[in-house]
């Protein structure tokens, strides 16, 4: 099973987690209290910077019949659509901007450019998926209800497909999220599957003539004699945006380390531990400000989980105060390139594609999923040389408080060791049964050599015999 006692698996005490949520506290308030003018400025100049892209696309395309003019229309809508999705869209509508009151750039009055309703998505969205992360039965993202992320969930013959369905989500994301976040509104709104004109539905399908109309029927048109190229153009951008947000979302939160939970783990749950879950349950990539730009500022998800409604740009600063905290509380904070990362992922979804007897590891020790139980059945180096298997808060060395890192790191070194001793009892066992059938072998030898030697003796005994009948017939032996 995934985590169901995240104190527990963190190896913190109660009073730890307190603190600590404390402390992720203060930052949202210093963060909160310094808000102004520079970054008003950062997401004005970032509206200006999308539209004037979006703008010298469009004009560009006019001619793109044109094979340079194509690519670079493309090129540019393309960027501009990328970061109105990520940078904009997305932020914007998870209230990171609300405490300017400015009506233009405001969660309640934002419309992305994306196939569903940005109100939908922010209610499946902020509500669903930033409360209840990665827990199993409650995040509607965790997997997307298409793909089987973790072995806590039950497979089914339809995962089989899982890596082809993986392919047609990345290239259709923004209709994946728009029917996600369709289905999850109307399950909260409680409205009856068969009514087709209830307010959900009408919502969605005007969202989806506007988007539609817009960049596949007005915008060609509006370009004249090159409005098929154009059209062709708008369906690269969407696609080139698609899969940039599909993989800046997978990066963030499938590779190994971003960790699930069980519904077990709500019952309770302290505002501490609800930070504790974010910083457990998502993962980041390492990018410069380019890539972090384009990437929405969500390769810090880590953060962007913690504090999902403070201005994005501000990202940076806060990152480096949370991997100070993970330092002080031993906590491990999940990073690697972009490539690794969606590797990570993309590994998962082909392996758990499979029936679990394929598989080699637990739901408990998985490299996707690990869970308190993780620990259970192994002495960890620390509690046996200096708490009677007793798990220490401090390093009595060096007076570095020991944590979920630490325990990760050792519980790594001694599974290795049991696997090495493991193979070299495996490796021993071979070599003495290799020796035994040897030996068997040798003696099955030396048995068929004795019995050839003494048939050859019964055949030599009875030629003997034959031929004395032969020299001697019975009758003068009889004389």
């Amino acid at each position: 099973m995934a985590i169901t006692d995240i104190q527990s698996f963190s190896h913190l005490t109660a009073a730890d987690i307190e603190t600590l949520g404390q402390e992720l506290d203060s930052i949202r308030r210093s963060v909160e209290l310094s808000r102004g003018e520079r970054d008003a400025k950062y997401i004005r100049r970032t509206i200006a910077a999308q539209r004037g892209l979006e703008v010298a696309g469009r004009a560009v395309l006019f001619g793109s019949r044109n094979r340079w003019a194509w690519l670079a229309g493309t090129a540019l809508l393309s960027v501009a659509k990328i970061i109105e999705n990520m940078e904009l869209g997305h932020n914007v509508s998870h209230g990171q901007w609300d405490w300017m009151n400015d009506p233009e750039i405001h969660s309640s009055t934002w419309e992305w450019d994306m196939t569903g309703p940005s109100s939908q998505w922010r209610r499946a969205h902020n509500y669903s998926h930033h409360t209840y992360t990665n827990v199993l039965g409650k995040d509607e993202d965790l997997g997307f209800g298409i793909l089987r992320m973790t072995r806590d969930e039950e497979w089914r013959p339809i995962h089989l497909v899982q890596p082809l369905a993986n392919l047609v989500l990345a290239a259709t994301f923004e209709w994946g999220i728009a029917l996600h976040d369709w289905s999850i509104e109307k399950e909260l709104s409680g409205v009856p599957r068969r009514e087709l004109l209830s307010a959900p539905n009408r919502e969605f399908a005007r969202k989806i003539a506007r988007q539609v109309a817009k960049d596949f029927l007005i915008y060609p048109a509006l370009t004249g004699p090159a409005w098929k190229s154009t059209l062709k153009a708008n369906a690269t951008a969407n696609l080139v945006r698609n899969l940039w947000a599909y993989a800046v979302i997978f990066c963030g939160h499938f590779p190994d380390g971003a960790e699930k939970f069980t519904i077990e783990q709500l019952e309770d749950e302290t505002g501490a531990e609800w930070y504790l879950r974010q910083m457990l349950g998502s993962a980041n990539f390492k990018a410069g400000p380019a890539m972090a730009f384009m990437s929405g500022n969500l390769c810090y998800q880590i953060e962007h989980h913690l504090f999902p409604d403070l201005p994005s740009n501000r990202y940076p600063e806060i990152a480096a105060r949370v991997r100070e905290l993970c330092d002080k509380y031993d906590l491990p904070y999940t990073t690697g390139s972009l490539a690794k990362q969606y590797l990570l992922a993309f590994r998962t979804i082909h392996k758990l594609a499979l029936p679990d007897r394929f598989l080699k590891r637990t739901a408990d020790d998985a490299p996707e999923t690990s869970s308190e139980r993780k620990f259970a059945g192994i002495t960890l180096p620390s509690t046996e040389r200096w708490a009677d298997n007793n798990w220490l808060l401090t390093d009595p060395e060096t007076g570095q408080r020991r944590g979920l890192r630490s325990a990760l790191h050792e519980a790594k070194v001694v599974l290795e060791e049991k696997a090495r001793h493991e193979k070299e009892v495996l490796r021993e066992a071979k070599r003495a049964l290799k020796e035994k059938a040897t030996q068997e072998k040798e003696l099955l030898r030396e048995a068929k050599l004795t019995l050839q030697e003494k048939a050859r003796a019964e055949r030599a005994a009875l030629r003997r015999k034959g031929v004395r009948e032969k020299v001697f017939p019975a009758r003068w032996r009889r004389a």
